[in-house]
């Protein structure tokens, strides 16, 4: 089936696997098996243009791994990503001109910068390697993109040292922006930076977006943050979606047990009176995941068939989710 004519993003049955073994001579010494994490299992959904689509859970869910996985750092073991209509992981001229129109925002804004480059060095380096600019215009436009992210012309003669982490964060941002991407992949880009720095920073990206048409991947385990950002979020389980909704939809109805669990334990800040539940339990170990539904261990719907049989993603209202109890019946509000 191909993607709809306004799908930018299309990602289908995506898996990955680590093999974490130790070495072969200490296996056969010690008889150890093998060992294989499973990152990800089969993880499919679109991202229109233009709009943000969230992948949320907690550590060790997979979010992560589905970016790199996306942006063409680390090989998928299984599956097929598409996007603007090229597919990736296929050696073609197509693939090398998709990747300027792909850009990715890490997480720590401290690590992500080489210390030794001045910034408008920094910033240049796209814009040079994707021969966008020469000699004055690449000055110009490093200047241009310091400027649209609240920084000044002047600041390109800094170190990356000399910048606070909201400042640096900009400086990534200026970045990702300069080779004119289409589509970023934002890896929980305010997670190292303080609460009130987090809102300028995600003010900033959404004003971004809204000024050149960009289409986010956004990567968070903070439910606030992604309901100011996201259109749609998808909410990863040990590596599998558990349930994929709009935004409004999913907190004003979550349907999957452990979407209903995660926003439960969001403080509440409108003072509704609705009690606030802290998550129980630990995300399972994914070297050696529960059979069944990998939810089960921690749901209080869970029942034999749960424990046995892996949740396919069906329709329920708006969202689609994988879960029994909804299928059934059993979970509802």
């Amino acid at each position: 089936m191909s993607p709809a004519p306004d799908t930018l993003v299309e990602v289908s049955d995506l898996s990955k696997t680590f093999d974490i073994s130790p070495p072969w001579l200490d296996r056969v010494l010690e008889r150890i098996p093998r060992q294989l994490l499973h990152a990800v299992t089969d993880v499919t959904f679109s991202i229109r243009r233009g709009e943000t689509f969230a992948l949320v859970g907690e550590s060790g869910s997979g979010k992560s791994t589905i970016a790199k996985i996306v942006v063409g750092l680390i090989p998928a073991n299984a599956g097929h990503i598409e996007i603007d209509g090229v597919t990736m992981g296929r050696d073609t001229r197509a693939v090398r001109t998709l990747r300027r129109r792909m850009q990715m925002i890490f997480q720590d804004p401290y690590a992500s910068l080489n210390p030794r480059m001045r910034v408008d060095a920094i910033v240049a380096e796209p814009i040079r390697a994707f021969g966008i600019a020469h000699g004055r215009a690449v000055r110009e436009r490093v200047g241009d993109l310091l400027r649209a992210v609240g920084l000044d012309a002047r600041d390109g003669q800094k170190f990356p040292h000399e910048f606070s982490g909201g400042q640096r964060q900009r400086i990534c941002i200026a970045r990702a922006l300069a080779s004119d991407p289409a589509f970023l992949v934002c890896d929980e880009p305010t997670s190292a930076l303080d609460v009130s720095v987090q809102a300028q920073i995600l003010n900033l990206m959404r004003d971004l977006q809204a000024e050149f048409g960009l289409t986010y991947l956004f990567i968070s385990h903070d439910l606030a943050v992604v309901r100011h950002m996201a259109s749609r979020i998808g909410v990863l389980y040990l590596g599998r979606l558990a349930e994929v909704a709009p935004g409004a939809s999913l907190f004003r109805n979550p349907r999957h047990p452990y979407t209903r669990m995660l926003l439960d334990a969001v403080p509440d800040l409108d003072m509704s009176g609705r009690p606030r539940t802290p998550v129980t339990g630990e995300i399972p170990n994914p070297i050696d995941p529960p059979s069944g539904c990998a939810f089960h261990p921690r749901c209080p719907l869970a029942n034999e068939r749960c424990r046995r049989e892996v949740p396919l993603l069906l329709p329920a209202g708006e969202a689609i989710v994988a879960c029994h109890a909804v299928a059934e019946g059993r979970a509802a509000a």
